[in-house]
């Protein structure tokens, strides 16, 4: 009987420490994606990757990709946290690179570091790892778990994903319409949608992706910046890409006069006329040239993700306008919306948010399921993902 209590009690404390051990591992990974979500919009090509290695219960070392993607985050974390590295536990939102690039291996510098266990998140798709970064790992005698928070993680990296699996970034298309779905007033002449709250807010989705696109009908009727204009946070700013098929934007506009501050990629076909193209280029801007598409007429949205992809581009943002919006929309390769909404109307004659295409395209389309919802000031704020 005194051996069967014992047993008992002996089998509590294991059960015990083990739902010490999954809340402990839940907790520090959960910091590791937000260390990493630091990241976005800077690291492109790379992923945005957080890590933290924990000894004893205590934290010794912390890392995010650093900007440009070098260094990576373990490298970070591993540099902070030196000798007491030895025999601790690695937190990381990525399974561990495991080939030479610009760089050598994490993996490598891992094991060298003596850690005794990596806690995964996911398996990076890049066919450069695979899983042979974990292989490596266990392989040195490092105990290795993969999954916890996983759908997290692969909601945290899916520029990553998208731009390995897809060759696509990433692509968030972000709407502010009025309280009768219009996005401009007649004659697409601008008018204030959404108050001061959802602007913040706006910058800082800027801050967090690699690039921001929108059509000539939006720089002609707004001329406008497009740049992360929270304080401190202008260095934040991602690559401004405009579509233009025919060069028609003017060497006087706010974006052609702030590319050598922030990038200015303009996309254009292979028709336009290179003089234009040659001014942008004095100007500082980058001309790259892309197919088109006859219907409807413009640049060939496939194409355009294509390029950005191939030079690095992993999150992209969608910011307008109506006609750019619904072509997205219409090609089927928007990944995530957000839809901002004010709380007056701009009445009938205003410019329709989507074109020839109603809002319920987003609203009420199986494609897309209602991810979050919330108030900023007199606005709401609804974000779709991808069904």
């Amino acid at each position: 009987m005194i051996f069967r209590i014992l047993e008992d009690q002996f089998a509590q404390k294991a059960r015990d420490a083990k739902e010490k051990t999954k809340a402990a591992d839940l907790r520090f990974m959960q910091l590791a994606l937000a260390l990493g979500r630091r990241g976005q919009g800077r690291t492109w090509p790379n992923p945005a990757v957080g890590a933290v290695i924990v000894k004893d219960g205590v934290i010794v070392g912390r890392g995010w990709t650093q900007p440009g993607g070098r260094p990576h985050a373990e490298v970070e974390a591993l540099r902070r946290a030196g000798d007491a590295a030895r025999g601790a536990t690695l937190y990381v939102t990525l399974e561990p690179c495991s080939h030479f690039g610009r760089s050598p291996p994490c993996a490598d510098a891992v094991i060298a570091a003596g850690l005794a266990r990596v806690v995964s998140a996911i398996e990076d798709p890049n066919p450069e790892v695979a899983g042979q970064g974990h292989t490596r790992l266990r392989a040195a005698g490092i105990a290795v778990d993969i999954g916890l928070c996983a759908a997290e993680a692969a909601h945290d990296h899916a520029g990553h994903f998208r731009r390995i699996r897809d060759k696509r970034p990433h692509v968030i298309l972000k709407l502010a319409v009025s309280a009768d779905d219009k996005i401009a007033a007649v004659g697409h002449r601008p008018v204030a949608i959404t108050g001061d709250a959802v602007r913040t807010r706006v910058h800082l989705l800027r801050a967090q992706c690699d690039a921001i696109l929108v059509g000539i009908g939006t720089v002609k009727a707004d001329d406008p910046l497009l740049t992360c204009r929270l304080p401190g946070m202008a260095a934040r700013s991602p690559v401004r890409v405009v579509l233009d098929r025919a060069l028609r934007i003017s060497g006087d506009s706010r974006l052609v006069h702030s590319a050598r501050e922030t990038p200015l990629w303009v996309m254009t076909s292979d028709m336009a006329e290179a003089p234009a193209a040659m001014k942008l280029g004095a100007a500082g801007a980058q001309v790259i040239r892309t197919a088109s598409s006859a219907t409807p007429p413009g640049l060939d949205v496939p194409a355009v993700l294509h390029t950005l992809a191939e030079k690095g581009i992993t999150r992209l943002l969608v910011e307008g306008g109506a006609r750019v919006a619904s072509s997205f929309l219409l090609a089927d390769f928007v990944d995530e919306i957000w839809l901002l909404r004010g709380p007056a109307p701009i009445g009938a004659d205003g410019v329709p948010a989507l074109h020839a295409l109603p809002l319920a395209a987003i609203t009420q389309s199986p494609s897309f399921e209602l991810r979050a919802s919330e108030t900023l000031g007199k606005d709401t704020l609804t974000i779709y993902e991808r069904a």
